[in-house]
C-alpha cells in the first residue's frame, strides 16, 4: 500500500493539481487532512480523500473519513475536533474506536509520524504554512508486509532524508 498525504494547503490548488499528476497512479489514495480552503468538485482535489477543517466552509466535505484500502483501516481527520494542538489522546480513543491501522490528521501545521498503540499517527505538515520547520511538506506511507515507510518531501518534491522512518509492526 502507497498513499499520499497532505494537509493545510489554505487555498493552493497549483500545488494541489501537480501532486495529483505526479502520483496519481502511483498511489493507492491521496488524502488531503483538511483546510485546502477549496470547494466540493474543484478539480485541484477531485481524486483526493478530503476531511473538512476548521477553515474549511465546504460542508460536503465530512469531518472524518474511516476507509478501507488494501486491508488497513485508514482514519482521515483534519484534528481541531479533537484537539490535537494538545495532546494525541483523544484522537488515540477515536482511533481505537473505528480500530484503525493509520491515523492522518493536520491542523497544527507542524509534520510528525509516531506509533501509538501500533497505530500510525501522522501530520503531513502544511503545504503553505510550515510551523516547526521551513520546508512546506507533504508526505509518503508506505507498507509493505509489516514494516510501514514513511517519507516527508518538500513542495519542490525533494525528500527530507532526515526525517525519514521506518516502523516495523
Amino acid at each position: 500500500m502507497k498513499l499520499l498525504i497532505v494537509s493545510d494547503s489554505h487555498g493552493l490548488t497549483e500545488e494541489l493539481s501537480e501532486l495529483q499528476e505526479q502520483y496519481g497512479d502511483s498511489v493507492d489514495a491521496l488524502i488531503h487532512c483538511g483546510d485546502s480552503e477549496l470547494r466540493a468538485g474543484q478539480i485541484e482535489i477531485k481524486d483526493f480523500l478530503i476531511v473538512r477543517g476548521n477553515c474549511d466552509f465546504e460542508r460536503r466535505f465530512p469531518l472524518d473519513i474511516t476507509k478501507k484500502i488494501d486491508g488497513n483501516t485508514i482514519f482521515v481527520t483534519h484534528g481541531h475536533h479533537y484537539n490535537v494542538k494538545m495532546t494525541l489522546m483523544n484522537l488515540n480513543y477515536k482511533a481505537k474506536e473505528v480500530d484503525a491501522d493509520f491515523v492522518f490528521f493536520g491542523h497544527s501545521h507542524v509534520l510528525g509520524a509516531e506509533m501509538i498503540d501500533n497505530r500510525l499517527f501522522l501530520n503531513p505538515g502544511s503545504l503553505l504554512m510550515p510551523r516547526g520547520r521551513v520546508e512546506k511538506t507533504y508526505a509518503i506511507v508506505e507498507k509493505e508486509g509489516n514494516t510501514i515507510r514513511v517519507s516527508f518531501y518538500t513542495d519542490k518534491h525533494r525528500e527530507l532524508e532526515d526525517l525519514r522512518q521506518e516502523f516495523v509492526l
